[in-house]
């Protein structure tokens, strides 16, 4: 199966000045294309004995700090991120042929931070973050629905779900952020901001 891109050019000129406002510029030009969740991105870990380990997660927010998503510190991610906070995360917008691929450092946000975004979330997805001791061994989809149940008998509808202590956030700060457009004859153009102390250098990269 292949696809032919032929969409316009990634050029250095037209890059901004840091990554930050470029990931901002494609970020919006992927919500307004019509993409499925263009938030989503694989994240990138490193388990046990350097065997690498990859999901799907949802990006909450970034700022010049970095990339921030939310998830279980006990849940695998949260235990290899622990034990090596070398991360990747790769948005793969190939409806409109384009990715960006960020290589950095996780660590976690501050409870206030935390607790600050789960406010925002759906009541019933409050009450799943307490519900799932993720990625722990379970014996069946009724004891999980058990234990939500439990757990919405508790907090009703309308009523204060507190952050659990065990779930929070994780900020990427990059090192090098990678930005991928398609293009004819797999000649992809790729340009990569690295970090050099304080400012950022562009690089093109080979397709």
């Amino acid at each position: 199966m292949r696809a032919a891109y032929r969409d316009a050019g990634l050029d250095e000129k037209d890059l901004a000045a840091d990554p930050f406002e470029q990931f901002e510029h494609w970020f919006a030009l992927a919500r307004e294309s019509g993409l499925h969740e263009p938030n989503a991105m694989v994240l990138g870990t490193v388990g046990p004995g350097g065997r690498p380990s990859a999901r799907t997660v949802l990006l909450k927010g970034f700022d010049r700090e970095g990339f921030v998503f939310f998830t279980h510190h006990g849940s695998r991610k949260g235990r290899e991120i622990e034990g090596n906070p070398q991360v990747s995360l790769l948005f793969p917008w190939h409806p409109i042929a384009r990715q960006v691929i960020v290589m950095g450092t996780a660590r976690r946000t501050g409870r206030a931070e935390t607790a600050a975004y789960f406010r925002t979330r759906p009541h019933g997805s409050q009450l799943g973050a307490w519900a799932s001791e993720q990625s722990s061994k379970i014996a069946s989809r009724a004891e999980l629905d058990g234990v939500y149940e439990e757990l919405a008998r508790r907090y009703p509808e309308g009523e204060d779900v507190p952050a659990p202590p065990q779930w929070g956030g994780y900020r990427v700060a990059p090192e090098s952020v990678e930005f991928w457009q398609g293009r004819e004859n797999r000649l992809h153009d790729r340009l990569r901001y690295v970090r050099e102390g304080g400012a950022w250098t562009v690089e093109r990269l080979c397709p």
